[in-house]
């Protein structure tokens, strides 16, 4: 019963972001009379909220009193220098609660019901939701890709990122390496995103914007590296085959590019996240999914690359898959 009602834990939760219940309480609000004059609620409401959320562990009480919980200070209070609270926007948006009630659907299908290219249909407006909510959960993960490519060491010059939403990834190389230029392809709109991203860490002189279509738009050539950040779990097979084919030919020689994905061991189950994510692509796109390292690493020679391996990104849920022309 309590998996079944589950919903109501990310409905209380979000309210609790949307309210500034978090915000409100690591002020000093303490008591349901205090919270609810802060955030504009009524206190019967205030109360009932901020209980349940004591009850799954957000919060803490005590008499009449509610403090933070250690990651709810952390992470859920906009103050704080880790907050992620944006993510609810994009994680819990209209777009992913569709996408859940249509499993059933998207179950016997095979694929998403949610149009011919669910998510993935050109110009989507939830990748600029994705772009503003999600960059505050990557740019730990940008950092620790940096250091996995070596970007301190200067060989990484020319830098292509593809679907480069937020940008982070392309902007950590830039910030630690001042040879880097960096060239990001995504849609207009998102690639306004990642430029005011790479405006607030003094790269913008070094980042450019190659707009349109990954599939389609002409990447230019003699990259050192290239990114294929959170997106190949968008496609099936063959079109990642044909997709990485057009990425090699983009590489210098022996240049280099990093995938990253949520990359599921071979009982395809486990670590948690990876092994569940493939229910999420199935929601939302045609075909989808999380590719074990042997089914990447298959795909990746078949599209020309030498030699491919990987790489955790802790303490994220992600991996690189680093792969030689």
């Amino acid at each position: 019963m309590m998996a079944l009602g589950s919903f109501q834990v990310t409905g209380a939760l979000k309210a609790g972001i949307e309210l500034e219940i978090f915000t409100a309480i690591g002020e000093g609000a303490a008591d349901a009379a205090a919270i609810a004059a802060r955030c504009r609620t009524s206190e019967r409401g205030a109360r009932i909220l901020c209980d349940f959320l004591v009850v799954h562990e957000f919060l803490v009480k005590s008499g009449d009193r509610y403090a933070l919980a250690a990651e709810s200070a952390a992470f859920l209070d906009r103050r704080s220098p880790a907050y992620m609270g944006s993510a609810a926007n994009f994680i819990a948006s209209p777009l992913m609660m569709d996408a859940a009630r249509s499993l059933p659907d998207a179950v016997r299908k095979g694929g998403t019901v949610l149009g011919r290219q669910g998510a993935f249909e050109p110009e989507h407006p939830i990748w600029v939701e994705f772009a503003r909510s999600m960059a505050p959960l990557q740019g730990g993960v940008a950092e620790a890709l940096a250091g996995v490519v070596g970007a301190e060491d200067g060989a990484n010059g020319k830098v292509l990122d593809i679907a480069a939403g937020h940008g982070l990834f392309g902007v950590a190389l830039a910030r630690r390496n001042p040879k880097a230029e960096i060239y990001a392809v995504d849609w207009p709109a998102v690639l306004a995103v990642a430029r005011e991203n790479a405006e607030k860490a003094g790269v913008a002189a070094r980042h450019h914007s190659i707009p349109g279509d990954a599939f389609t738009t002409d990447f230019g050539s003699g990259y050192d590296l290239i990114l294929v950040t959170n997106f190949l779990h968008h496609c099936d097979s063959p079109a990642i085959e044909a997709f990485m084919r057009k990425v090699h030919a983009a590489l210098k020689p022996g240049g280099r590019a990093v995938t990253v994905e949520f990359v599921p061991n071979p009982d395809r189950v486990s670590p948690p996240f990876a092994g569940g994510f493939s229910l999420l692509m199935l929601e939302l796109t045609a075909g989808g999914q999380a590719y074990t390292f042997a089914e990447f690493d298959a795909m990746l020679r078949a599209a020309g690359f030498a030699s491919n391996e990987l790489r955790p990104l802790p303490p994220a849920a992600s991996s690189a898959i680093l792969s030689r022309k």
